[in-house]
């Protein structure tokens, strides 16, 4: 099966039972408006352009990775990320640039600076994906469960861009993470910001290696 089609089959079946994918609309007269995704900086692992035009392997899938004929499994608890673009006013936002990048399960980010320990690094993983959003402001990622690494709770960082908002570089935590209240980002966001960079994992019911999914409504500027 090509690897799109897998992955909305994987999505899909993580979201069964749930309704419509997103379930979202304009907010009630007079309700106030969702809080935004906190602008952060990229930090120093985001991958750069000259080092990602070399690989091809940038697909919304970060758990496999085709070498030649060969093609290896990320190691980890495998997570299907649901996103959704919106603005503050519940406006969903189509033909979004959303790319996402994270350390993978051995807390080895896949970077060009990066010089891992000699088998430590997982050739599994991408660690980095890209993916555009759809009409309904949909975007589909299928990665693992993050982890800690020495002095950061587990996260995924993510950047959009697009025409209406420019381009917004923010990270998501997991919900309920014993690391949080210990990591220097999350300590210094406001209540509304938490809420609005919080993932809540749900397990699956093991279809297709999946353990996690989680959906997220990215609130950009209106």
């Amino acid at each position: 099966m090509p690897c799109d089609a897998r992955l909305r089959r994987q999505l899909l079946l993580a979201t069964a039972g749930g309704g419509t994918l997103w379930g979202l609309g304009l907010p009630a007269q007079g309700q106030a408006e969702r809080p935004v995704l906190p602008s952060m900086t990229d930090g120093p692992f985001y991958p750069p352009r000259r080092w990602r035009e070399r690989e091809t392997d940038w697909d919304a899938d970060l758990t496999q990775v085709r070498r030649g004929a060969q093609t290896l499994v990320a190691r980890g608890e495998h997570l299907a990320l649901l996103l959704a673009v919106i603005d503050t006013r519940g406006r969903l936002i189509d033909g979004a640039e959303v790319e996402i990048w994270q350390c993978d399960a051995a807390a080895v980010y896949h970077h060009p600076d990066v010089r891992p320990a000699s088998g430590q690094a997982d050739d599994g993983f991408q660690g980095f994906g890209q993916a555009r959003s759809g009409k309904d402001g949909g975007v589909r990622f299928r990665t693992i469960r993050p982890v800690p690494y020495p002095g950061r709770t587990p996260h995924i960082h993510i950047k959009l861009r697009h025409a209406s908002f420019g381009e917004w570089t923010s990270q998501l935590f997991v919900a309920g993470e014993a690391g949080n209240d210990r990591d220097f980002l999350w300590r210094s966001l406001r209540p509304a910001a938490r809420e609005a960079a919080t993932m809540r994992l749900a397990r699956v019911a093991g279809e297709d290696g999946l353990v996690w999914s989680s959906r997220v409504d990215l609130v950009l500027p209106a």
